[in-house]
């Protein structure tokens, strides 16, 4: 494994390894802001099940921030970083610096419309602008044939998707399952933020999201409203928690259903999402239904 921290250094490694093994080598990118964890681990092991050159980024983008968040205080352990990705058998680590990414304040910002409105984008404005402009230079810069996401952060999954087809990226966007600890939370670099308190009153989240499901799918629930109230009155059993937002929404159109309308003959995929304060740290999770024609050919 090499590690490399700038771009002139990247491209010069990757020629080299496609001259290795062959031109034709698939490369394979996972994109991250570092303080890796088994979420990344599982990302990067199916970019090597599916690639011939695995490429990973540790970047924490400034401009996918906003004011008040915790960009100078976002976890950060290279060391123990780099040891995860060399278990793992990357090939490179691409490390750059703020002003490698970013020589002069940029001008050029990636904005994708519609599915940046709602979810995360409605609660960070611009955060989405920050990710879709560092992720396309990351496509730029490396030229890979497939890029692994979490689906933990489903938007950026849908977000990116549709910027590679609105522009003709030669990018395969692998959405890569969610990953739990065995109690049920989903891990994210921002778990270390969490006191033991918090931490135990946060499983509140996959158990919420399971009892919707659940409702959903038995018909118990029908309406997406009727769905967010079993999500709000779980949630609300814990005293710390504050709600941001609870969602029920076609995926990966991200469109919001009708008051009125019935989801148990749902012909897409249904995407309940939630956003929730625990202290300062906020928690996004979610649960993915497959649409009634999908189930049927399972």
């Amino acid at each position: 494994m090499k590690v490399v921290r700038t771009i002139t250094e990247l491209r010069s490694e990757l020629k080299d390894l496609k001259s290795e093994r062959g031109v034709d080598g698939k490369i394979g990118l996972v994109p991250t802001m570092g303080f890796l964890h088994q979420g990344h681990a599982s990302l990067m092991r199916k970019a090597k099940d599916l690639s011939q050159i695995v490429v990973i980024s540790i970047f924490v983008n400034p401009i996918q921030f906003g004011p008040g968040e915790d960009f100078e205080t976002y976890p950060r352990n290279e060391a123990q970083d780099l040891e995860l990705a060399e278990k793992e058998g990357v090939d490179l680590v691409f490390i750059p610096t703020v002003e490698e990414m970013y020589p002069v304040p940029t001008k050029t910002i990636i904005h994708v419309s519609a599915v940046t409105e709602r979810l995360c984008g409605a609660s960070r404005p611009g955060h989405f602008d920050g990710v879709t402009t560092v992720v396309s230079k990351l496509f730029n810069i490396v030229q890979p044939d497939m890029a692994f996401f979490g689906m933990k952060d489903a938007q950026q999954v849908a977000v990116l998707q549709q910027m590679v087809n609105d522009l003709n990226i030669n990018v395969d966007i692998v959405p890569c399952p969610i990953i739990r600890e065995q109690d049920g939370l989903a891990l994210s670099s921002r778990n270390v933020y969490l006191s033991a308190e918090d931490r135990a009153q946060a499983l509140v989240l996959s158990r919420s999201l399971q009892a919707a499901k659940q409702a959903l799918e038995s018909g118990e629930a029908r309406t997406a409203q009727e769905v967010r109230d079993v999500l709000v009155s779980i949630i609300n059993q814990s005293s710390h928690a504050v709600i941001d937002y609870t969602e029920v929404l076609s995926f990966p159109t991200l469109e919001p259903y009708e008051d009125h309308e019935d989801l148990s003959e749902r012909n897409h995929a249904t995407l309940i999402a939630l956003a929730v304060k625990f202290g300062k740290t906020r928690l996004i999770d979610n649960v993915l239904i497959e649409s009634k024609e999908e189930c049927s050919h399972v």
